[in-house]
């Protein structure tokens, strides 16, 4: 029998092996010699940016990292800047720590620098407007790279460079979870979203599919914004059951049925009307959504044997001025009264402005200086408190964590901005110069609107959670009796359309509220009760004491 030796099995394979190698080797040295007769071709006309790199810290060496490993970056790094006076002076990836962001304008002076990259890990606001302040003054585009806990792919990219936005300036500190309770509290549950291809609710969503439950189902009236955020799950989280569902809050039999069927343990209410001046011309819709929807899904929730029930309350409900604020407090009070009818944990949680969610000043802003026209300001001394959108949600979830029942949460929400700062940075942003390439426009405060927001009421008390940005407020419950008689009479001014009746239904209930303006006094029927937060609310009325 013929046998093929072992010696030529050994050079067949070694001369296999050698011979893909130097095509795979000769094909990558042509690579390299055409791209780089490329770049000297750049270098010759002059295309490579003169750039500037602030932080030489983890996220400003990647970008170096990332920079020097792509033949065709048409950027130049000409240094780090950093306030860190300890790296001045040092080197950082091979490239030199020059000075601090003090020596921006003799450095961009003397190395003819064209461009500065923020590549801060974690900038505060604060820190990326005093770098703007300096650059404004600068012949240099600046622009910023986000963090790399916001790159999900792990991975620095020159793709990720981009000009720096209002919500880097208003941006704040990262939000500590306490991931191991939330994981205990969502981790294999059926959780039910309500308003869940809103701004808030579609982000409540993403964040909760991190902690991997069991189900999510999404209750959404729009058919649109149900399947983006459905079809966005559905790529990205394949191994969470997503199940989205067509239903009206205020659909009584179509809420039972979605109950019935999927036993939710943990409900996120987050469906309501929150347009101050289209609530005020709709004071009907607003009832009907915003207390009678609420008051449906926190019955059902506490019906059907859930958990926990989280109301997304908002800053206006404190004080209100307006039928949308008015109608979000008497849904708190709502949820609170549910707590002391069911085993389920009731909890509302308040805070203010989110930026970038629909109806928001940011995009309407954004619209009317992409479209060249004036820039419309109610007020010269409007002031409100904003927040992100995964901010706000990450601190819902936390505050649900920490929920026992009863409880109205407050967020947190740092200093007030005044919209006519906001105005004027979203201009300059913009490359533009306020009131001379863009003009801003006042155009008075609109029914229901306050000059400025407020967290809690006269009287109120704000009570330190272990969360460093979630208080408690220590508001003053009413009884069974008073909400009782308040969703009564609500009922009866809704049945009869009357927007003046709501009016004088939310005078008499709410004494801090200021949403009537009628000549004839009201006289208050019910108040809250006087007794401790913690207590268990007496069943006899005020009257009746």
């Amino acid at each position: 029998m013929w046998q093929i030796p072992i010696s030529v099995i050994l050079i067949d394979l070694v001369l296999g092996f050698g011979g893909i190698l130097s095509l795979r080797v000769l094909r990558r040295f042509f690579y390299d010699l055409k791209e780089k007769n490329r770049i000297i071709a750049r270098r010759h006309r002059g295309e490579r940016t003169p750039t500037l790199i602030i932080g030489a810290g983890r996220l400003g060496a990647s970008l170096v990292k990332e920079i020097v490993g792509r033949r065709d970056a048409a950027l130049e790094i000409r240094g780090f800047i950093d306030d860190d006076v300890r790296k001045v002076g040092g080197s950082v990836g091979g490239i030199k720590v020059l000075g601090t962001t003090k020596d921006l304008p003799r450095l961009v002076d003397d190395l003819q620098v064209k461009e500065a990259i923020i590549a801060i890990e974690q900038a505060q606001g604060i820190d990326i407007r005093n770098i703007l302040d300096i650059c404004s003054l600068l012949p240099v585009r600046t622009q910023i790279l986000p963090s790399l806990d916001e790159i999900a792919t792990g991975r620095v990219s020159i793709s990720r460079i981009r000009d720096v936005d209002i919500e880097d300036i208003l941006g704040r500190e990262q939000v500590e979870l306490d991931d191991e309770n939330l994981h205990q509290f969502l981790s294999e549950k059926s959780v039910v979203v309500t308003g869940a291809g809103g701004s808030i609710g579609s982000e409540l969503v993403r964040q909760i599919t991190n902690y991997e439950p069991s189900r999510i189902i999404l209750v959404e009236r729009s058919e649109f914004f149900l399947f983006q955020i459905a079809r966005e799950l559905t790529a990205h989280m394949p191994n969470v059951e997503c199940v989205p569902l067509i239903a009206d809050v205020c659909d009584e039999a179509r809420m039972r049925e979605i109950f019935a069927q999927y036993s939710p343990d943990v409900v996120f209410h987050a469906a309501a009307h929150k347009h101050v001046p289209l609530m005020e011309s709709n004071a009907v819709e607003a009832i009907k959504n915003n207390v009678f929807g609420t008051r449906l899904v926190g019955s059902l929730a506490g019906e059907f044997g859930a958990d926990s029930f989280v109301l997304i309350s908002t800053d206006k409900a404190v004080n209100p001025t307006s039928i949308m604020g008015a109608s979000k407090r008497a849904a708190e009070i709502v949820v609170q009264d549910l707590d002391q009818k069911y085993d389920t944990h009731f909890i509302a949680v308040r805070f203010g402005n989110v930026l970038g969610s629909a109806g928001s000043v940011v995009p309407i802003f954004r619209e009317q200086i992409r479209n060249g026209e004036a820039v419309t300001v109610t007020h010269p001394e409007m002031t409100r408190y904003f927040m992100t959108i995964p901010e706000a949600s990450q601190l819902v979830l936390q505050a649900a964590v920490l929920g026992r029942g009863g409880e109205i949460f407050v967020l947190d929400m740092g200093e007030p901005v005044k919209i006519l700062d906001l105005a004027e940075d979203m201009i300059r942003l913009s490359g533009l110069i306020p009131y001379e390439d863009i003009e801003i426009v006042f155009t008075g405060t609109r029914q229901g609107e306050k000059l400025f927001e407020e967290l809690e009421m006269s009287g109120e008390n704000l009570v330190k959670t272990r969360h460093p940005k979630i208080f408690i407020g220590k508001i003053v419950r009413y009884s069974h009796q008073q909400v009782g008689q308040l969703v009564d009479d609500l009922q009866s001014a809704v049945l009869a359309s009357s927007e003046v009746q709501i009016r004088r239904v939310f005078a008499a209930y709410l004494p801090d509220s200021n949403v009537l303006q009628l000549d004839e006094p009201i006289v208050a029927k019910a108040v809250p009760s006087d007794e401790p937060f913690f207590t268990q609310p007496t069943k006899l009325g005020l009257a009746e004491k």
